[in-house]
């Protein structure tokens, strides 16, 4: 009862907080930053998966909202690390190995978290980003419904994928965040 309670619990914190998302406040933040400061939770809540990045040595400067970009990354984290352990639970050994990229182009810069979990699922893959839609048993389905609208609120863009050759090498995913260096204002 108490275990029950307690994903109760958590399901209804989601649910409000999908419903009630915030507004952006837009200030001139590093990418690099958020990055580290999301790894390093995860990296605290998930001591067995390796994490690595690889990024920019200069500051990766861009308007948008720190906390809702933290926000995003953790919850992307996460789904990487459950990805993971799933893929353990089926009785594979291979070390977890999560891997985080920020990538300049142009107006944009994308961040990129490759994971060697259980991959994506093949059937309503393009549904992944929807309210409620979810794959896990325990999984209200929001997490990644709240990265996207952190994205498109930002005028970015989210792409889910498998790891290239990763059918070969056990599976895996690629969830790509990109976003604008700087957001349009609007003129009233």
């Amino acid at each position: 009862i108490v275990r029950q309670l307690g994903d109760i619990g958590r399901m209804v914190e989601e649910f409000s907080s999908f419903a009630r998302m915030p507004a952006p406040v837009m200030r001139r933040e590093n990418a690099q930053e958020l990055l580290q400061q999301a790894v390093f939770l995860q990296r605290v809540a998930n001591p067995s998966i390796t994490y690595t990045s690889d990024a920019p040595k200069s500051p990766v400067w861009f308007e948008g909202d720190g906390r809702l970009i933290a926000q995003a990354l953790t919850n992307v984290l996460k789904n990487a690390g459950e990805s993971i352990a799933a893929r353990i639970a089926r009785g594979e050994d291979e070390p977890g190995r999560i891997a985080i990229a920020i990538e300049p182009k142009d107006a944009t810069f994308s961040i990129r978290v490759t994971d060697n979990g259980v991959g994506l699922p093949p059937e309503h893959r393009h549904r992944l980003t929807e309210p409620y839609v979810t794959t896990r048993a325990k999984g209200t389905g929001l997490g990644l419904a709240i990265v996207r609208k952190i994205v498109e609120d930002h005028g970015g863009d989210i792409v889910l994928a498998d790891v290239e050759n990763g059918a070969e090498n056990g599976g895996g995913a690629v969830v790509t965040l990109t976003f604008p260096f700087s957001q349009k204002t609007q003129k009233g």
